[in-house]
């Protein structure tokens, strides 16, 4: 006969260096009554412990990375770290633990990320002035062959403006001109203003929808060819304004199945044939080897996260960082001038500070804008001579402070 013995004191049998031990002190030093919703009732069963279900729950996830509640409870039946932070209690079910999560929790992991946090910066004396930035783009659980080019509805928006200006004139000319009615044109058609439109149509040619006809020998009517016609439109221009709507301002593309996914290029390439993939840009603050702040953003280009994560780096200590330390794929013009406006120093090199410094077939390249000579007046000359001429002043895309730059020609570039 087998017998399992086990000692009384669960705490010989899990090794001194287990990382339990370190869980334990933090969690017992922060305030968990909070997160719960407060309950109202005295009577009933026994209820399980919740300060004691969450800590089981951030262990597990600590652990284990994104872990089922299955498999949660076969772990708090079977490994005796979990029955040592149970700490006497019956293995809860995983019914338990999905009504814990869904019906008592009242914070997010977010603020017990941020409160554990404050207690391992203040025992260990963190260094907040000092953190070390960057990301990795990581696919989203969305499908490949879902994307939205906002370029592609723009594009095709206005075509569909073109067609609907066609539409209009012959409606004039073949139907409306005969009632002593015309539909003004207009260079883009917002949906209210082609929505009004179809209604008025309608009630001006005394269209009624159950009457229309459909299918081989029944012949349509032109007024029915229109209405039908300026409808698909409409439908069309439903269509694209939802999809602009979603991508916003400061994205280009979007996926249908997951709206927050942007389609950029991963390191990760399974494919191998370069395609885009639908994705998140993860980014992080590292303060003395911790994590201080992350974050998820939909940009694909590193520089327009930085804004973002500072701000909740704000948020979260009450200040900017002195030195915010990053590689060359967050210096822009817009980074530097923000962390001017902040009070934090410039520790980002712009993109192509490598190449300028330590390529010299660049840096020396006669066709380098910085390395044309100039005439008696002023004028640049390209390596054969001819003279550029100055054209016009623009904005700098993308730049949020006003920056322009100069755009000049060669007077002639034949026989070159």
């Amino acid at each position: 006969m087998r017998q399992l013995k086990l000692p009384l004191e669960i705490e010989k049998l899990i090794d001194i260096s287990d990382p339990v031990y370190t869980f334990c002190e933090v969690m017992d030093h922060i305030d968990l009554s909070r997160y719960f919703v407060e309950k109202g009732y005295k009577t009933g069963r026994p209820r399980c412990d919740a300060q004691k279900l969450i800590k089981v729950i951030l262990f597990a996830f600590m652990e284990n990375g994104i872990c089922s509640l299955r498999e949660i409870e076969k772990l708090c039946r079977n490994d005796i770290r979990y029955m040592y932070l149970l700490d006497g209690m019956k293995t809860p079910s995983f019914a338990t633990f999905g009504n814990l999560i869904r019906n008592e929790l009242t914070d997010s992991i977010e603020q017990i990320f941020e409160d554990i946090n404050s207690y391992i910066f203040a025992k260990d004396h963190v260094d907040l002035q000092h953190t070390y930035i960057d990301g990795t783009k990581i696919e989203a659980n969305a499908n490949r062959y879902t994307w939205v080019w906002k370029k592609s509805c723009v594009k095709n928006r206005q075509k569909v403006f073109d067609k609907i200006s066609l539409l209009i004139d012959a409606m004039n000319l073949e139907v409306l001109g005969y009632l002593g009615i015309k539909f003004e044109k207009r260079e883009a058609y917002a949906v209210d203003y082609v929505s009004e439109l179809l209604t008025m149509y309608k009630e001006t040619t005394g269209l009624d929808e159950t009457s229309f006809v459909s299918g081989r020998g029944h012949r349509k009517s032109i007024q029915q060819k229109q209405y039908e016609e300026l409808h698909e439109y409409l439908e069309r221009l439903k269509s694209y304004a939802y999809h602009i709507e979603t991508c916003g301002e400061e994205r280009n593309s979007y996926s249908k199945t997951d709206h927050d996914a942007t389609f950029m290029r991963l390191k990760r390439d399974y494919m191998g044939n370069d395609q885009l993939l639908p994705a998140y840009n993860l980014q992080a603050a590292i303060c003395d080897e911790y994590i201080a702040v992350i974050d998820v953003k939909p940009y694909a280009s590193d520089m327009e996260c930085f804004v973002p994560l500072m701000e909740k780096f704000n948020r979260t200590y009450g200040h900017y960082p002195k030195y915010p330390v990053a590689d060359a794929g967050y210096g822009s013009y817009n980074n530097y001038l923000y962390c001017e406006e902040h009070g934090m120093e410039k520790y980002m090199k712009f993109t192509i500070y490598k190449k300028e410094t330590t390529d010299k077939k660049y840096h020396e390249n006669p066709y380098r804008a910085v390395n044309f000579a100039k005439d008696a007046d002023g004028n640049l000359l390209c390596p054969n001579g001819r003279k550029f001429l100055f054209k016009r002043t623009q904005h700098v895309k993308y730049n949020k402070y006003g920056r322009t730059e100069e755009l000049y020609e060669c007077e002639s570039c034949e026989g070159c």
